[in-house]
């Protein structure tokens, strides 16, 4: 198999861990490969655009989502270390509100899952990162959407050492009770 995948605590939210072939040389190793990706989770999504970030430590970015056109994202980190967070903001599902939280880095090459209906986001807990995603639907930020990353409700155990850096679309997020949501 070219992946493993491993189910989260949230269901449908995945950790993917690609076959990695390494020698003295260096790594290589499929990032993405529909096919494989299809057969491994049994998803059959379509990726139509890739984003590129890199943030210094501290930097906390999220907790997005749209709240039409949600996307789907298969994030990974190239470069460093993130703390990464999902948050179920679907209504319906008895996971409402919880979270599951992974760290990705560019030594372990996971891959995290974030299907349509949750927010998303990181923390660098690296010097800096490279945090690489693709998603299922385009941009659109007319509908985008921050959930407050430090939520008492949603009670997310952030790994830092002192107040994040947030844009100030995230330090304006809105709290659980009063967000958007899916049905």
């Amino acid at each position: 198999m070219p992946y493993t995948v491993t189910p989260t605590a949230l269901p449908g939210v995945l950790i993917l861990e690609p076959k990695v072939f390494g020698d003295a040389r260096g790594f290589f190793f499929e990032s993405f490969n529909a096919r494989d990706f299809a057969h491994c989770t049994g998803l059959d999504v379509q990726f139509v655009q890739d984003n590129h970030s890199k943030s210094a430590k501290g930097v906390l970015r999220g907790l997005h989502y749209q709240i039409k056109h949600p996307q789907g994202k298969l994030v990974r980190v190239t470069q460093g270390v993130v703390f990464d967070v999902v948050v179920d903001l679907r209504r319906s599902s008895p996971h409402f509100g919880q979270w599951v939280g992974v760290q990705l880095s560019a030594d372990n090459h996971r891959q995290l899952w974030v299907p349509p209906g949750f927010a998303h986001g990181f923390v660098v807990t690296s010097e800096s990162a490279e945090f690489l995603y693709k998603t299922t639907d385009y941009w659109y930020p007319e509908h985008e959407r921050s959930l407050r990353w430090n939520d008492p409700t949603v009670g997310v155990h952030w790994p830092l050492q002192s107040t994040p850096q947030l844009a100030a679309k995230d330090a304006a997020g809105k709290l659980l009770a009063d967000a958007d949501v899916f049905e």
